[in-house]
């Protein structure tokens, strides 16, 4: 599914989100994460940041190989302006891509997007693609105005 307008717009100004995996026993696990956008996939390469455990070994990894459903969530929040809220939650299944064209692309845009990452060798990392199936985005997304709900959701911040 390829985000509207604003729900793009809004993911493309944000730096971070918070990805959501689930292992096979249903026990979530949330980290966060950069990103970038393609037209319906949102890639997270696994970088040289400081990690317990090898890129192949990540919690995140290994829940998406027993169980590919995962969730993606942006958000903008302003403890001064509550008028100011708002978020986008991509969800889809998830996969790991590794070295071909598709994460050669990726990578380019992620680097576009995240300079830090140009001096990192990443070529190699795998990197997570999350194909979005449904998008649920709820208040302020253009900047300009508070919206109503769109998609699917409960509507509130919370």
């Amino acid at each position: 599914m390829e985000p509207g307008h604003e729900q793009r717009a809004f993911l493309e100004a944000r730096r971070t989100g918070h990805l959501a995996t689930v292992d096979a026993d249903g026990m979530p696990h949330v980290v966060p994460v950069c990103y970038a956008l393609g037209a319906e996939t949102l890639y997270i390469v696994l970088d040289e940041k400081p990690k317990r455990a090898a890129v192949r070994d990540l919690k995140r990894v290994r829940n998406i190989r027993v169980n590919p459903r995962a969730a993606l969530v942006v958000d903008h929040y302003d403890d001064a302006d509550w008028t100011r809220l708002g978020w986008v939650m991509a969800r889809g299944p998830a996969e790991i891509i590794e070295p071909g064209a598709e994460h050669t692309d990726a990578l380019v845009a992620l680097r576009r997007r995240y300079p830090q990452y140009r001096a990192m060798a990443l070529e190699q990392n795998p990197m997570i693609a999350l194909r979005i199936a449904s998008l649920t985005s709820w208040g302020r997304l253009d900047g300009t105005a508070p919206a109503a709900p769109a998609g699917q959701g409960e509507g509130t911040p919370g």
